[in-house]
Parts: C-alpha cells; sequence; structure tokens
C-alpha cells in the first residue's frame, strides 16, 4: 500500500489542493492552498496534474513515515527535509524509501510549506475537492499523529527536472500589489492615500482565514451599517478599528464590513507567506 503515515504535524498541517471553486452563491468558499503558485509547483515535480492533493505545512514540524517507496518534492517555504536523518533537497523530486520517516523542520523564512507526492493525497473528495477548509469544517480535518492517508496512482511522466530555479520566500517587505475597490467610497481620501503611504505589520492574529494587520488606521467616510456582501480572496475589510484584515484561501463568503481595496490574485500567496512582524506593503496594480 502506498500511503504516508502521519507521525507529528507541527502546529498545522491540512490536505490541500485548489479548491472549490464556483461554489460561493451556495455559501461554499475555494478555500485550497493559501499559496496556489506553490502547491503547483510541488505537484509538478512529482509529475502530479497541478491541482492535486497535496500537504501544506505551517511552521514546520511535520513527520511522516512513507510506505510503500514514494517520490515527494517540497515547495513554498523552504525548510530542512530529512529522510531517515539524510537531508534532502527542497524545489526537487526526492525518493523517500519504503519504511522511511520524513521530517520537516521550521522554516528560515517564508511560513507554509508544500509536500507533495507523486500519486497526491487520496482522501475522499467533499464537492469536488480534497482541500480542508478551516472555516467551514469542510474537507478532511487537520492532520494528527495516527492518521494515514493513501497515495493515489501516478497518472503521469516524471518531469525530468532535478531543480527548480526558485527563490524561497523572503523575510523582508512584502509588495502587495491591490485594486481599489469595491467599497472606496466609504472612506475619506485621506484613507486611501494612507493605504499606501506606509506598509502594515502582520500580527499574530491571522491564520488561512485571514492576517490582521496593524497600522495606520483607515477613517470611514460612512458610518451607517453596511449590509453583508460577497468577499473574495484578497479583500481588506476594515473593521470599525480601522485596521485592516487581509482575507486568505478560507475567508467568509460574506461580510457585513466596507473592503478598501483587494490584493490581485497573482499575489495573495506572497501575502500568505508573510510571518507575523513582517511588513506588507500595498500599492495601487498599474502604478
Amino acid at each position: 500500500m502506498r500511503a504516508l503515515d502521519v507521525l507529528g504535524t507541527g502546529p498545522l498541517a491540512t490536505v490541500q489542493d485548489l479548491g472549490r471553486p464556483g461554489l460561493a452563491a451556495l455559501g461554499v468558499g475555494q478555500s485550497g492552498a493559501a499559496d496556489p503558485a506553490a502547491l503547483r509547483l510541488a505537484n509538478r515535480l512529482v509529475g502530479n496534474p497541478e491541482d492535486a492533493a497535496a500537504l501544506e505545512v505551517t511552521s514546520g514540524g511535520l513527520e511522516v513515515r512513507g510506505r510503500g517507496g514514494l517520490y515527494v518534492a517540497l515547495a513554498g517555504a523552504a525548510c530542512p527535509m530529512t529522510a531517515d536523518g539524510r537531508e534532502l533537497a527542497p524545489y526537487a523530486p526526492v525518493w523517500l524509501p519504503d519504511g522511511a520517516t520524513l521530517h520537516l523542520g521550521a522554516p528560515a523564512r517564508g511560513l507554509r510549506s508544500y509536500l507533495a507526492v507523486r500519486g497526491g493525497i487520496d482522501v475522499p473528495a467533499v464537492l469536488g475537492s480534497r482541500a480542508t477548509d478551516t472555516l467551514a469544517g469542510l474537507g478532511p480535518a487537520p492532520l494528527r499523529a495516527g492518521d494515514r492517508l493513501p497515495v493515489g496512482v501516478p497518472s503521469g511522466a516524471m518531469p525530468g527536472v532535478d531543480l527548480a530555479p526558485v527563490a524561497s520566500p523572503g523575510d523582508g517587505e512584502v509588495r502587495l500589489r491591490v485594486v481599489l475597490g469595491p467599497r472606496a467610497d466609504w472612506f475619506t481620501d485621506a484613507a486611501r492615500d494612507v493605504l499606501v503611504a506606509a506598509p502594515y505589520e502582520v500580527t499574530a492574529d491571522s491564520n488561512r482565514v485571514g492576517m490582521r494587520l496593524a497600522g495606520a488606521v483607515l477613517e470611514r467616510a460612512r458610518t451607517e451599517e453596511l449590509p453583508s456582501e460577497g468577499m473574495v480572496c484578497g479583500a481588506l475589510q476594515v473593521p470599525p478599528s480601522g485596521q485592516p484584515t487581509l482575507f486568505l484561501a478560507d475567508h467568509p463568503v460574506t461580510g457585513g464590513y466596507p473592503v478598501i481595496a483587494t490584493v490581485v490574485t497573482a499575489d495573495v500567496g506572497l501575502a500568505a507567506q508573510a510571518r507575523p512582524g513582517q511588513l506588507l506593503r500595498f500599492v495601487l496594480a498599474n502604478h
């Protein structure tokens, strides 16, 4: 049997693919990998379809034992990776022998690492996806020691790549492109200027649902209540405190606070790799 036996999980480890798009009208969010580009890369390195299910590991600490002999690859936040004490390289397909124990240490930079296994994690799909939605409770539960994760049958050829020439997420200021709206008119002109004038700090009160940010207060021009309306990944929602929250993969499908701006889809994964204490700088797209 080809499988991964979970021995330890670190702070949080979940099964993720590219999520459940197109179901928001039914109250179901997309969820999926917080850094989709990293998930896609990890899958390509072992010859999987880009949307195959893999493991998203937050701050390292995952320990699994391979069953049946498996090719695996790590992308996203690079972290020390060993198999029975033997060092393995990230961003490369590596062989995990039958019975070998794979351990991921804490990444020096970045937050979320993606471990793909050739054949994909073959847990049951829910509404067409194997993703764990931590807000809605859909999909498989977050991993626990003692779990056994079946691995599917490979469907494509290995890519013939020894090492992907990509950089690990940085630890400096993260630049994110934004488009103003859809409720930018609920804020003063000064607030719209403030949003892009100085960076915001990622607080420790952040998770897959969203990142609470600390920085200059964004002052509202309108104070009445806003009826709940649809939310998207990357939305910068502003509660009465004036401190924005950046919605990530497991965000709610509706919300009642105004959204001053939205991070462009291509940059949301960069935000998802930022650690508490890092700075996010918003810049207007096409500027």
